[in-house]
């Protein structure tokens, strides 16, 4: 019991007691998870954006086509790796086992649940968790980058290196608006421990409510940081045929496949955990269901919370087109960064004057955060709006205008007027061509 109410209140001192037995179980247990979940997600995603374009989507391999992502796994594990002569080949067979790798380890302090009994030992729902473990996922989703740029400078293709290079842009620029979201959570909450951030959710609104600017930056930040559509910039197929992962085949491409399907899973349970409380059932439910926060239930919870993640992704996906890359770069530099920075500045102050006079501000915060995202929506409207900026005509250079022909600067467009067509001399012809071409035009 003690344990018990020692994680619902996020204390750390539960972490660090498993038998090292127990947590290679949970290790593996999360990365079978991770791999069934994918597999699940794809098949999800197929039949979700069939049924929004009235098609019918896999359903020929199992029932209701269930087993068409394992044949698909099994038909990219034995297809054949084709490797370009010209890659370089021990840096292009590192950059999809990086961002697999990376992938897989951002789970390791997500709270699934509260204090469980496992094979007869007490032990929480979670593999590990310390007082900056948020920190920890930013750090691991900075590394995943490397996989994607490094494999589009290995391949030696320049539709791959745009690609690597547009990725690395677009993931460095959305993971400071990320990071920013985080701040508000950490500064109300007081902790950016993980268990405690859901403990903290416990006795007052969730987050996405209570912080509702951090919550819509950080969707919008998590799609672009997956490289989801309508995000999907580096891997445009209209423009760069596949991106950074042109060159790759077989298991080396199912490799970044899964890897962003992962990632996927990750930022949806960052978000459940952050802003959606954890692994716990909503007030209205807990309150006339005393269990619904214990055992193994949570879990259910926790997966129920990801899949509406899932299906945000996949909505998006089937609803809005690719935006051009200059409005998405804008967007995140001009938008999103600097209203975090306004909205941190308001939640330091809303909480120090809480700490301080000991008030209930929650009301005057749900006003400001609404206002902010209203501001913010009706900016991002007009700049799709407006065009791209005109061109500007260059300035007409006539060479000959002080008599000798001079070359034309920057910036300038040459122009042949008719006084230059006039000095220029003509070409003499020599009479025996004059004379053949005549024969031939007779002929």
């Amino acid at each position: 019991m003690n344990t018990l109410l020692a994680t619902a209140q996020g204390d750390l001192s539960v972490f660090g007691q498993d038998p090292f037995w127990l947590v290679v179980i949970k290790a593996l247990a999360l990365f079978v998870g991770l791999v069934l979940l994918t597999l699940f997600t794809t098949w999800f995603e197929r039949r979700v954006v069939a049924r929004m374009q009235q098609r019918s989507g896999p359903n020929r391999a199992g029932p209701l086509g269930l087993l068409q992502p394992l044949a698909d796994g099994i038909k990219l594990a034995l297809k054949e790796g084709v490797t370009p002569i010209h890659v370089d080949k021990v840096v292009y067979l590192l950059a999809p086992m990086i961002a697999a790798a990376a992938a897989m380890l951002v789970f390791a302090v997500i709270p699934l649940g509260p204090v469980v009994s496992m094979f007869g030992v007490r032990t929480p729902l979670q593999l590990t968790d310390f007082p900056v473990s948020v920190l920890y996922v930013l750090a691991i989703a900075s590394i995943g980058i490397y996989g994607i740029v490094l494999a589009g400078w290995s391949s030696g293709s320049t539709y791959s290196l745009l690609g690597g290079l547009r990725s690395s842009a677009q993931m460095i620029s959305y993971e400071i608006a990320m990071g920013l979201s985080f701040v508000a959570v950490f500064l109300w909450a007081g902790s950016m421990s993980t268990s405690q951030i859901v403990a903290a959710q416990g006795s007052s609104w969730w987050y996405a409510i209570l912080l509702l600017p951090s919550f819509v930056i950080y969707l919008i930040s998590m799609v672009g940081e997956t490289n989801r559509a309508p995000f999907d910039l580096p891997e445009a197929e209209g423009e760069l045929v596949a991106g950074f992962h042109t060159e790759y085949s077989g298991l080396r491409w199912a490799m970044f496949f899964l890897a962003e399907y992962v990632n996927m899973i990750n930022v949806s349970a960052v978000a459940t955990t952050l802003f959606l409380g954890g692994w716990r059932m909503p007030a209205p439910i807990s309150t006339w269901w005393p269990g619904a926060n214990e055992g193994w239930w949570p879990l259910l919870w926790f997966l129920a919370k990801i899949m509406v993640m899932l299906f945000v992704f996949v909505w998006l996906r089937g609803t809005l087109p690719r935006l051009r890359y200059d409005q998405f770069m804008r967007f995140g530099w001009r938008v999103l960064i600097p209203v975090s920075i306004v909205w941190i500045v308001v939640i330091a102050t809303l909480k120090g004057l809480q700490n301080e006079y000991q008030v209930d501000l929650r009301t005057t915060l749900l006003w400001i955060a609404l206002l902010l995202v209203v501001v913010a929506g009706f900016t991002f409207v007009l700049d799709l709006r407006r065009g791209p900026a005109p061109v500007e005509r260059p300035e007409e250079f006539d060479p000959f205008a002080g008599g000798y022909p001079v070359p034309p600067l920057p910036g300038q467009e040459f122009v042949v007027t008719r006084r230059a067509t006039a000095t220029i001399p003509a070409v003499p012809v020599l009479a025996d061509t004059a004379a053949e071409g005549e024969e031939a035009q007779h002929d």
